[in-house]
């Protein structure tokens, strides 16, 4: 269960020093560093050392892709090989259809979970609900430039990797269950080489 816990931290906050990660869990320094080794020796966390200014180098620990692993992709392997066997038999053109006819009853389905008469924090985070149970480990923070809905994990980032309507069609999904006056756009993309995505919303 610590394990996990280490593992959820590194994935929801980024690389952590070790003082960090025990200060998070509530757990001592000591205590961190020795489940810190036993992941790297797992193979499931990276170490790496980041100098700033004067004196000894920071050390920060990160998920490695085997530890990213460990968070579920829905049937990674099976999805990617559909895709590309439609890809070559039907055309890209029957392939976009697909994502078309999907981004329309994800329109449907969440936009019957979304009241549109409340605020744009509360759609905000009621959106954040939604796709945290579908797997994407989403948040939202609030700032001087508006709202910051992030997530945290993809679970068909093997989908998107080789067809990126996917991204195409939830960003789509986002502006229309949000509210045409809304300004929505994604500044992180896990796809690009990024630890989340994330997209910036304002009025």
């Amino acid at each position: 269960m610590k394990t996990n816990r280490f593992l959820m931290l590194l994935k929801t906050r980024g690389a952590l020093t070790a003082t960090e990660i025990s200060k998070e869990l509530n757990i001592t320094t000591e205590g961190a560093r020795l489940q810190l080794l036993k992941l790297t020796e797992e193979g499931l966390i990276q170490s790496s050392q980041e100098s700033k200014g004067v004196g000894r180098p920071t050390q920060y620990f990160s998920l490695t892709d085997l530890g990213n692993k460990g968070f579920p992709d829905t049937h990674a392997e099976l999805t990617v090989k559909l895709i590309q066997l439609m890809k070559d038999t039907l055309g890209e053109e029957a392939l976009q259809t697909v994502i078309s006819a999907g981004e329309q009853k994800a329109k449907q389905r969440y936009q019957q979970q979304m009241n549109q008469n409340n605020s744009l924090e509360e759609r905000i985070r009621t959106l954040a609900e939604i796709r945290s149970r579908e797997g994407y480990m989403a948040e939202y923070t609030k700032d001087d430039k508006g709202f910051l809905l992030i997530e945290n994990h993809c679970p068909i980032c093997a989908a998107a990797q080789i067809c990126q309507g996917f991204c195409v069609s939830e960003l789509n999904t986002f502006k229309f269950v949000l509210g045409e006056d809304v300004n929505i756009s994604r500044v992180s993309h896990i796809i690009a080489g990024d630890r989340r995505c994330a997209y910036r919303i304002s009025l």
